[in-house]
């Protein structure tokens, strides 16, 4: 048995001691049955079917058990999904991705477009949000193949079809996020790229944090890094007031009113060309309305952050999926990242009890990390390797 191997299952089992030593009667929050919207690839699926597939996965902690819900196979792999009102989802497909759908609260197929079917033809960015101002309203990231340039589709929240658009501010838009302002808040990843969504000429990068106002897509401000090699790429609401110390090294060439803003979480990924440049750089931002920092530099996460979400005490916890750690930073602390978990391939994240804790989907299975309450780790009902992202469901 090699070494990667080994340690693999140390982790593993520390995991599953952790979750053995979770108390049989949980809290409230852990005791209802949890209904997530993800995406997942079978492994081993048979010739000739789809091994890629949207659904909802149920996770609950008093039975001790995942299962499958409901699963939808698509023609491709999907990234971000939008939990709606109804209790169903939405899910795009990854960059370059051609397709949209909306499922129900059972999981059943409500609505599907294929963006080649629109015009001007482009290719979605892998993530999907509400407007905040308009029930009828979605916004989706998208790229123009034949220019590279960025865009924002209006989508009709019922059919799915574009209604309106606008540039997103740079090239590679990745997550975005409405405001309580409803205005848009949107994470440029500025990475050139081929027609297959590599990423080629890593020296033009112009990664950015853009505000964009939600009807006419007018630009409100933009916000970058000193270091064009860090790209923004998923990004996290928490409430709390601004990150104290960290580097300020930022340009700020936009500016919006004063107020009460919550704190913007950036997951960062480190695009070097040196792999020991990538492994030291740090993988966290923060935006509090007016300033762009990054507050810490510690190097935990080994210049990659797969997903971030809103954790205790005002800050985010973000995966860290190469290093295998979850990292929690809050803003009492903001020199550092707090180690939380360490698993095999941790990477979608969703937050828990109001901010107090986050499910991890990792490799082997799911996981929580609660601030008051024991750890836990449940396995895959099948062998399954899990995408980027999932979401909560709300009860319709």
């Amino acid at each position: 048995m090699d070494e990667r191997t080994m340690r693999e299952r140390r982790l593993w089992l520390r995991a599953v001691l952790a979750a053995a030593a979770t108390a049989a009667v949980g809290p409230a929050w852990a005791s209802t049955p949890l209904r997530l919207a993800t995406a997942w690839r079978l492994a081993g699926a048979p010739a000739g079917e789809a091994p890629d597939s949207v659904g909802i996965i149920e996770v609950d902690w008093a039975a001790r058990r995942i299962a499958v819900a409901a699963q939808v196979p698509v023609p491709g792999r999907a990234h971000g999904l939008l939990a709606l009102a109804d209790g169903g989802f939405l899910a795009v497909a990854n960059r370059p991705g051609r397709w949209l759908l909306r499922c129900d609260a059972q999981g059943v197929v409500t609505a599907r477009i294929a963006i080649d079917d629109e015009t001007p033809r482009r290719t979605f960015n892998g993530h999907v949000e509400a407007a905040a101002a308009r029930s009828d309203w979605l916004y989706t990231t998208e790229t123009d193949p034949a220019t590279g340039e960025g865009w924002i589709s209006v989508r009709d929240a019922r059919t799915l079809a574009r209604v309106a658009q606008f540039t997103a501010g740079g090239r590679d838009p990745h997550q975005l996020l409405s405001g309580a302002d409803g205005s848009l808040v949107v994470a440029i990843g500025g990475i050139v790229r081929d027609l297959e969504g590599r990423p080629i000429e890593r020296e033009r990068m112009a990664p950015a944090l853009v505000q964009l106002a939600g009807g006419d897509g007018r630009l409100l401000g933009r916000w970058q890094l000193d270091d064009p090699r860090l790209s923004l790429r998923h990004i996290a609401w928490a409430q709390g007031g601004a990150a104290r110390g960290g580097d300020a090294a930022v340009k700020d060439t936009g500016a919006q009113g004063a107020g009460a803003t919550p704190l913007l979480g950036i997951a960062l990924q480190a695009e070097h060309d040196s792999a020991d440049t990538r492994r030291a750089a740090p993988t966290l931002a923060v935006w509090d309305g007016q300033t762009l920092v990054i507050p810490t530099r510690d190097a935990s996460a080994a210049g990659y952050a797969g997903d971030i979400a809103a954790g205790p005490g005002g800050g985010f916890v973000i995966s860290a999926q190469k290093a295998r750690r979850g990292l929690w930073w809050h803003p009492g602390a903001p020199e550092k990242l707090t180690l939380v978990a360490e698993m095999t391939e941790p990477c979608a994240l969703a937050t828990l009890d109001d901010g107090a804790g986050v499910l991890l989907s990792a490799g082997r299975g799911a996981a929580r990390w609660h601030a008051r309450e024991a750890p836990g780790m449940l396995p895959w009902p099948v062998a399954l390797a899990p995408d980027n992202h999932w979401v909560v469901l709300r009860k319709g």
